[in-house]
C-alpha cells in the first residue's frame, strides 16, 4: 500500500566539493582515473553520498522509523549535466518523495521510504539528485524469537 505522499523539503544546507576529499574517495572506492586527480576533478559518480557529513542534525530524520529495524535499500544518482566539479559549492535540501508498505517473509509489516535529496549550484540550477530508499523491517514475531 502506498502513500505517495510528498514532503516539504527539509532544512537547506551547504555541500562543498573539495578536491582533496575527491581524491580521497577516489583511493578508497580503488579509482585511478585522472578526472579525480585534476586541479579542478570531477566527483565520482557515488560522491555525493559524502554530502551526509553536511547534513545538519535537523535533517537527520529517521523518517517516523524504529532506527534499530531501519536497513539502506538502494541508492541512485542522477546527474542533469556535468557533474560537480572541485571548488563548486552546492546547496541541498532533501523530502521524503514516496511512502509504502509490503509484507515482510517473516510476518509483520515492511515500511519503506524514498528520500530525495536535490544539489543546486550557486545560481539556484539542479545540478544532481540523489534517491535512496529506507527500510523499516517487520517486527519480530513471537514465533521467530
Amino acid at each position: 500500500m502506498s502513500e505517495r505522499v510528498e514532503s516539504e523539503p527539509g532544512p537547506e544546507f551547504e555541500v562543498p566539493i573539495e578536491r582533496g576529499k575527491i581524491r580521497e574517495y577516489a583511493a578508497a572506492t580503488q579509482s585511478g582515473s585522472p578526472a579525480y586527480q585534476e586541479r579542478d576533478a570531477v566527483v565520482p559518480p557515488t560522491f555525493l553520498v559524502t554530502s551526509t557529513f553536511w547534513t545538519p542534525e535537523e535533517a537527520r530524520a529517521s523518517h517516523g522509523f524504529d532506527r534499530k529495524r531501519l536497513l539502506h535499500g538502494e541508492q541512485e544518482y542522477v546527474f542533469h549535466g556535468p557533474p560537480p566539479r572541485a571548488g563548486d559549492v552546492l546547496r541541498a535540501s532533501s523530502r521524503v518523495a514516496d511512502r509504502y508498505e509490503k509484507p515482510g517473509k517473516r510476518g509483520g509489516t515492511m515500511r519503506f521510504a524514498v528520500i530525495v535529496t536535490e544539489f543546486r549550484d550557486e545560481a539556484g540550477k539542479l545540478v544532481a539528485e540523489q534517491r535512496q530508499t529506507l527500510i523499516e523491517t517487520a517486527k519480530r514475531t513471537e514465533e521467530d524469537r
